[in-house]
């Protein structure tokens, strides 16, 4: 086997693995997203209405269920704890839970609608993908996932190998305790924690205290080089030299020591370098390029980097 470092595209590969193995416990958003790539329209040349004909569909989508979407090419056990609402999607979401192979622990909320996405990408004017506009929103029940609920599924976080967590749930302070709690319960059972860091946009919606802590709780850290710059409060990083600068300030400004997998390049998915503190950083092309689809790719690198992860030991 290679070293844990090198590319995940050469070993398991992007699109599962031979062998699946390990069990994981997905706690995040889940949603019905509308999707769209419209063909004849720049963002930025729009100055009234305009009606675009592209093909649309509507998925259930969100956080848990995009990174489990994936993760069942590569995992033995893949369970998703979400909170959604109650009415005609929810059927739907169990149905395409069940589906792709996943354990379901989602808890409906009585009488709550649920949260709808619509994520339109426009006509790229050069090289690129074109521009994504995400509208989210904002009063979704996964806002409110209680520590409580999280508590009623310890037994399966305990039993797990991995728990996955991301950065949406910290936007509410529910939320936020409710996965706190999950971290809590997985590191005194051994069970391990990886924290995908997003939004984004994350350091202009909550200050870094709120944030830094729960990289320092991770054992394993995705996030863009970009975004920790961010909410490091640091210069963005436009070079390697520049990206173990931000390392250093990273282990300066936590207590634990997770593995962090950083994507950087052109459009921030091209390249990762893996950090841990004490340690000589690697780096490796993650395949991503001009032509291969977007939606959905980190999502698949963050899958295959765990589980070589974990295969490792």
């Amino acid at each position: 086997m290679d070293a844990p470092g090198s590319s995940p595209v050469r070993w398991p590969s992007l699109d599962g693995a031979e062998r699946r193995r390990f069990s994981l416990f997905v706690i995040g958003d889940v949603r019905v997203e509308v999707r769209a790539v419209l063909p004849d329209v720049a963002f930025r040349d729009l100055t009234s209405d305009r009606l675009s004909y592209a093909p649309a569909r509507a998925v259930v989508a969100g956080t848990a269920v995009n990174f489990a979407r994936v993760a069942v090419r590569r995992f033995r056990r893949v369970t998703v704890l979400a909170k959604v609402g109650d009415d005609d999607f929810t059927p739907v979401i169990r149905k395409e839970l069940r589906r792709i192979g996943v354990r379901d622990r989602v808890r409906a909320e009585r009488g709550a609608r649920n949260g709808v996405t619509v994520m339109l990408r426009d006509r790229p004017d050069g090289p690129g993908p074109g521009v994504r506009l995400l509208v989210a929103e904002e009063d979704a029940p996964g806002r409110r996932l209680t520590a409580a609920e999280v508590g009623a599924a310890a037994a399966g976080i305990r039993r797990a190998d991995v728990l996955v967590l991301d950065g949406y749930a910290l936007l509410s302070p529910v939320s936020r305790a409710a996965v706190r709690a999950a971290a809590e319960i997985a590191r005194a059972a051994g069970t391990r924690v990886a924290f995908d860091l997003v939004p984004h946009d994350i350091d202009a919606r909550l200050p870094s205290a709120e944030v830094l802590p729960f990289l320092g709780l991770a054992d394993v850290v995705f996030a863009e080089a970009h975004t920790l710059a961010r909410v490091l409060r640091r210069p963005v990083p436009v070079g390697t030299s520049e990206i173990r600068a931000l390392t250093r300030a990273l282990d300066a400004a936590i207590e634990g020591s997770p593995l962090c997998f950083l994507r950087h390049g052109e459009t921030s998915l091209e390249c990762t370098l893996v950090h841990r503190r004490g340690r000589e950083p690697e780096e490796y092309a993650t395949g991503y390029r001009e032509g291969v689809e977007r939606t959905g790719f980190g999502d698949r690198l963050a899958a295959a980097e765990l589980y070589r992860w974990l295969a490792a030991g």
